[in-house]
């Protein structure tokens, strides 16, 4: 039988935190914070590296509970007028073995209530390697198409990200791909319900739509001369 890694505790205990995001809080709630959301989430890591080693060798499962695939609870409020010091959602990303952090090729699982989904792709590039991937794009515009457009990466993602307001300087306005070269994020995201998250075959789901996603991170190592 498929095996159930999250449960709606993982949920409830987002919306319980949203609402009482304070460290006293938090310090009471630990105790559910690891049995319900970060015990969990590193077992699905772990069971997750097997169907990740056939979709690609070159993209990292790491169960590590701090610098690993599961992304810090804590908020980095240095430089943020909201002093929240808790993330109201859980993030896993599985980056690819070159990446030195979430500004890299990977897959991406957000979980939040209301507002999960999973992510491939490539989320706010330095300014050197989204010019490699826009040039990707207008070198081989009838290789992306072909990408987005299959049918099955089309009935699973949607390419999603932040745009300019205009196109990139060396890049005409009359473009056929003008909107994807406007993009600052070069990522595709899965809407998922709550229900299927906790429901009974859920790796193997999340697992699927990597295998479909994968060809936007195998055009994004191409672009970049990563091993995919």
């Amino acid at each position: 039988m498929p095996r159930n890694h999250f449960s709606p505790a993982l949920f409830r205990f987002l919306r319980d935190l949203k609402a009482n995001n304070e460290r006293d809080w938090f310090q009471d709630n630990k105790d559910r914070y690891l049995a319900d959301v970060r015990d969990p989430a590193l077992s699905f890591v772990v069971d997750f590296g097997a169907h990740l080693a056939r979709i690609s060798p070159h993209f990292l499962a790491d169960p590590r509970p701090s610098g690993g695939s599961l992304f810090r609870i804590y908020r980095d409020i240095r430089f943020s007028k909201d002093k929240s010091p808790y993330k109201t959602a859980i993030g896993l990303h599985f980056r690819h073995e070159l990446g030195k952090s979430a500004h890299t090729p990977g897959f991406y699982l957000h979980l939040e209530p209301r507002n999960c989904f999973v992510g491939v792709g490539i989320w706010r590039p330095d300014t050197p390697t989204l010019e490699k991937l826009r040039r990707a794009v207008a070198d081989d515009p009838a290789g992306w198409r072909k990408m987005t457009e299959a049918r099955k990466f089309a009935q699973s993602f949607t390419i999603s990200g932040e745009k300019l307001k205009r196109p990139p300087r060396g890049y005409p306005a009359d473009h056929h791909l003008v909107e994807v070269l406007r993009l600052k994020d070069f990522t595709a995201l899965a809407p998922l319900a709550q229900g299927q998250v906790t429901g009974p075959g859920f790796l193997e789901y999340f697992a699927e739509l990597c295998r479909e996603g994968m060809a936007l991170n195998r055009f994004i190592c191409r672009a970049l001369s990563l091993p995919a």
